[in-house]
């Protein structure tokens, strides 16, 4: 079946009993067992649900995965993988990566005894430089947040594989519509399916896609051990968003390409980042690699932050908050919210000037769009 047919039916066959052609919110904790041990696959809803399950299966087959795992959290699915290694372990990590993730290797993990290293992966000898005889895992964004950095994944993972290390992409940002990173070699696939999956602003959740058995059982013992897993009502929310996802990114990159043309002719911005412009420096890579360019757009303007906080004040259909992904357009200022838990000086070594903004463009009306971003530009 093809992208869209999966998207609607993978894991989601009538309900059994009724014949619902959505599947149900088993709303339960428990599950009646005919005698101890003896159950029908499902026995405590932290362990298993239905619903999770309809939900993995569809992600999985999105990505071209035999197994997914669905947490709570972006973070939380980011927690949980990282529960795979060890004191000494080291990782080498995207400099150029989420807020949230550096936080939670910087402030928390480091305190266990793992060790990061944060480089360009987009610069494949860099990322070789950094590998050492301890690197047990080579994280990637790709396209990074926020500045559309693109990584060549088939290049890192053999470069993770000829070490013993395993490669892992979070590709929240391109979506298994545009980029399927397990195809590309990658070992585990991570999203925060609160952004473009899910598509409505209205939920929370991540998730793990892998093909290896083993590393499946393994994650899945820490899913459960760990516990941070969905609630059967946000999976039914995130299976509702996908049904649309492929129509979804088509508009979003639509939209995000005539927004990065505009913004690049326009006298008032410095630069623009999006992959989609054939001057990205990751352009001819993100084409061999996607099969689009999504929907984030960042750029700055002359006049640095405080002129970058006056163009958000004069917006009106960009809405100024954190998150990304869904059908309405956002604006932020990574500096000062995403990502103000990264040190200044490493958000400096990264590139990520205190102007730069952020844009999630939605599926709204184009032409509306541009109108919006002219009136806050404008003087």
């Amino acid at each position: 079946m093809q992208f869209a047919t999966r998207a609607i039916h993978a894991g989601q066959k009538p309900e059994a009993a009724t014949g619902a052609i959505t599947v149900p919110i088993y709303q339960t904790s428990t599950f009646a067992q005919s005698a101890p041990g003896i159950h029908k696959g499902y026995d405590y809803s932290r362990t298993d649900n239905p619903t999770r399950t309809a939900l993995q299966t569809a992600l999985a087959s999105l990505e071209s995965g035999a197994h997914c795992l669905a947490f709570s959290s972006g973070m939380g699915a980011a927690t949980t993988a990282m529960l795979l290694f060890k004191r000494g372990d080291h990782v080498v990590s995207s400099r150029d990566v989420y807020g949230g993730t550096y936080r939670l290797f910087r402030a928390v993990l480091e305190n266990f005894g793992l060790r990061f290293s944060f480089v360009e992966t987009s610069s494949i000898r860099e990322l070789e430089r950094a590998m050492t005889r301890r690197t047990r895992l080579v994280w990637i964004e790709s396209p990074t947040n926020p500045l559309l950095r693109i990584t060549d994944i088939r290049a890192a993972a053999q470069i993770a594989h000829r070490r013993g290390a395993l490669c892992l992409v979070d590709n929240t940002f391109a979506s298994p519509v545009f980029q399927r990173p397990l195809e590309l070699g990658a070992d585990l696939v991570l999203h925060s399916t609160t952004k473009y999956l899910a598509g409505h602003a209205d939920v929370v959740g991540g998730a793990i896609c892998l093909n290896d058995p083993a590393l499946y059982k393994r994650l899945k013992f820490l899913q459960n051990a760990a516990g941070a897993t969905p609630s059967p009502f946000d999976c039914f929310l995130t299976l509702r968003g996908i049904k649309t996802l492929a129509l979804r990114m088509r508009e979003h990159e639509k939209n995000a390409t005539a927004i990065a043309h505009f913004l690049q002719e326009h006298g008032r911005v410095r630069r623009v980042y999006y992959p989609g412009l054939d001057g990205h420096p990751g352009h001819e890579v993100a084409g061999s690699q996607m099969d689009g360019f999504s929907g984030i757009v960042s750029f700055e303007v002359k006049g640095g932050l405080a002129e970058a906080r006056r163009v958000l004040a004069r917006l009106r259909l960009f809405k100024i908050a954190e998150s990304l992904g869904g059908v309405e357009s956002l604006v932020e200022l990574p500096a000062v919210m995403t990502h103000a838990s990264i040190p200044k000086a490493e958000r400096q070594k990264a590139g990520l000037d205190d102007g730069l903004i952020r844009l999630s463009v939605g599926i709204e009306h184009v032409r509306d769009l541009l109108e919006d971003l002219k009136r806050g530009l404008g003087r």
